[in-house]
Order: structure tokens, then C-alpha cells, then sequence
């Protein structure tokens, strides 16, 4: 007999990385909860993240507006409806004012900072095990990201741009890094080039179309939804970004990570997984903090990480690692 319908009413965030952090929670969930039926809040930016969920019934998109009238609105979406379980990673007041039988609200403490990953977990397993990163994909969007990236030789992947140009490591130096790790002598020699950004990043590939020959390039900016370049990642030998979103997504894909750091916090905000790395210049995050302490600077903090800084975490990376996520997703079914 089929399981009885449990509605669980997600609420997670605005930004693509944080709410990339808090997904495997919804992998947990649906472990762990027969019937479990997914209504699921988000920010403009992060929505499409949870398109594919299994169970879904609705995601709602989240807009802010400065009177906090928000809030209001999705209260006259959700009000009409008993929830099994309300999860509020947003710590707002609005579970306050529904009907459930359950609910996990974030709630900030006093302690130590901790990893995002964590923070996210202990609203709803406070001595459990953490939920790493995961997003669900259907078999239409593997199918997509099958034929984007079909070809020979390895990918590896690069997402150069940023929210703000203090976190962005220099274009040329990307550049610099690619023709090292896919020349001739290099570890993924005879590769391909897989660039990822947002319709805003164009400058982004007009910068690197020239690292490899036009068969060895795989643009992916503004060519790609959110679910498609995961599932695209899924298929890169290495990844090496910013501290970003797409970051965050490469890891969460099971791509052999390297991040980037400057005026980030990695003890928070490192990409989560075994098969990752951070690398950054010789300042350590307070350090950059002091000279920048609101970070509202048009001041890049990046400039002192060098390009053999980041091909020797990328060298040592690829040795340490076996092959793209869905080749060893192949190898263990």
C-alpha cells in the first residue's frame, strides 16, 4: 500500500551556493519520510535548483521586497494547509503562523562558526551526521548534458566569474592555468575546455575561446540552466572556480574541486567533499578582512594567488582522484 502523503514545506535561500549547501537535506528527508510531498521556497536565483526534485508538487519563487511583504504573500500561499513538517532555513517567524504538526527552524547561535553544510544539517539533526550537497536530475537533463558534452578527452571545467570582483581571480591567469593543465606536457593533455557563467559573463569566453581549438571548447555561458551544468559537471575530470555558486554546484557533482579564495571564509564556505581543494595567496582570510573590513570595496583581494599555486593543487588533485563523478557512478553500479 502506497504511503500516506506527508507535506513538508522547505523554505531554503536566495543565493545559488548557500542554497546548494542545505539541499542534501532534501535527499535526507526523502530517505527517511514515506510519502514525503515537497513544496519548495526559494529566491529568484536558487528555484531552479529544485525543478527535478522527486514528489514535487510546487516550487514557489520568492521575491524580496524592502517592506518585508514577502513574507505576507507566502503566508496567503501556504496558509491554507496542515504541514507534516515546515523546515525554515531562513529563521523567519512564518512557521509561527501555520498549521503543522512539525517544524525545524534555523536559528543563529553563540558558538563557533561552522561549515554551511553543518549549520544547514543541525536544524533538523542536531547530533546527526552532516547532509552533503545533492541535487536531484531527471533523465531528460543527463540526456542534455550527455550531448553537450560528447567528445573525447578529458573536461575540465572553468567558472571564472564572481558576484563581486574582490573574489575573482584575474581572467588571464584562468587562461594561464587552462594551457598549463591541457597542454601538451600537462595532466589532462589533449582535453577539452568547459567554461560555465551566466548570459552576463560573455566577456568571460571572449577571454578563453583561444586556449583550445574550437573542437575543444564546450561554452556553456548563458547556454545552460542551473540542473543542466550539474549534471554537465557530473562529467569533468577537474573544476576550478571562484568561490561561487557554480563552485559549490561542481562539488556538489562529484567534480574533483579546486576553489579559489581570497576575502572568503573557507572554514565556512570551502567547497564540501572529499575529492576537493582550497587554494589561496599568502594572506589569510582575517588578513584580507582588516585591510577591507566591510568588503565594499571595487578592490580585487586575488591578485596575490598565483597561477602555480593553483596548477599545483590541480596536479595533486588529479592524482589523487580517479575520473569524472559519473564515470565512477558507472564503475560502482
Amino acid at each position: 500500500m502506497a504511503p500516506r502523503p506527508f507535506p513538508i514545506l522547505f523554505i531554503t535561500a536566495t543565493r545559488i551556493g548557500d542554497a546548494v549547501l542545505s539541499s542534501g537535506l532534501i535527499a535526507r528527508l526523502i530517505e527517511e519520510i514515506p510519502g514525503a510531498r515537497f513544496t519548495i521556497v526559494a529566491g529568484p536565483a536558487a528555484a531552479p535548483l529544485f525543478a527535478e526534485v522527486p514528489n514535487l508538487e510546487r516550487v514557489i519563487v520568492l521575491e524580496k521586497s524592502k517592506d518585508k511583504g514577502h513574507w505576507f504573500r507566502l503566508w496567503n500561499q501556504v496558509r491554507h494547509r496542515e504541514w507534516g513538517l515546515i523546515v525554515d532555513l531562513r529563521g523567519s517567524a512564518i512557521s509561527g503562523f501555520l498549521r503543522r504538526k512539525r517544524r525545524a527552524v534555523f536559528r543563529r547561535t553563540s558558538g563557533l562558526p561552522v561549515h554551511k553544510v553543518i549549520e544547514a544539517s543541525r536544524v533538523l539533526m542536531p547530533d546527526g551526521d552532516a547532509a552533503p550537497p545533492f541535487l536531484f536530475t531527471s533523465a531528460e537533463t543527463e540526456a542534455r548534458a550527455q550531448a553537450l558534452t560528447a567528445g573525447f578527452g578529458p573536461i575540465l571545467a572553468l567558472a571564472p566569474a564572481a558576484n563581486w570582483v574582490g573574489k575573482t581571480w584575474p581572467l588571464e591567469r584562468f587562461a594561464q592555468a587552462a594551457i598549463q593543465l591541457l597542454g601538451q606536457d600537462g595532466p589532462l593533455a589533449g582535453g577539452r575546455l568547459m567554461v560555465l557563467g551566466a548570459p552576463e559573463d560573455q566577456q568571460v569566453i571572449h577571454s578563453l575561446r583561444h586556449v583550445v581549438a574550437k573542437g575543444k571548447l564546450i561554452d556553456l555561458v548563458g547556454k545552460a540552466d542551473l540542473l543542466t551544468a550539474y549534471a554537465c559537471l557530473k562529467r569533468a575530470r577537474l573544476f576550478i572556480g571562484n568561490d561561487s555558486g557554480l563552485m559549490h554546484l561542481a562539488a556538489a557533482a562529484g567534480a574533483p574541486t579546486v576553489g579559489l579564495f581570497g576575502p572568503s571564509d573557507e572554514a565556512l564556505y570551502a567547497p564540501w567533499g572529499p575529492h576537493t581543494r582550497v587554494v589561496r595567496g599568502p594572506r589569510e582570510f582575517e588578513q584580507i578582512r582588516a585591510v577591507d573590513p566591510g568588503f565594499a570595496q571595487a578592490l580585487c583581494h586575488m591578485m596575490d594567488l598565483t597561477v602555480d599555486v593553483v596548477t599545483a593543487s590541480a596536479r595533486e588533485l588529479l592524482a589523487s582522484t580517479e575520473g569524472p563523478a559519473i564515470e565512477r557512478q558507472r564503475t560502482k553500479g
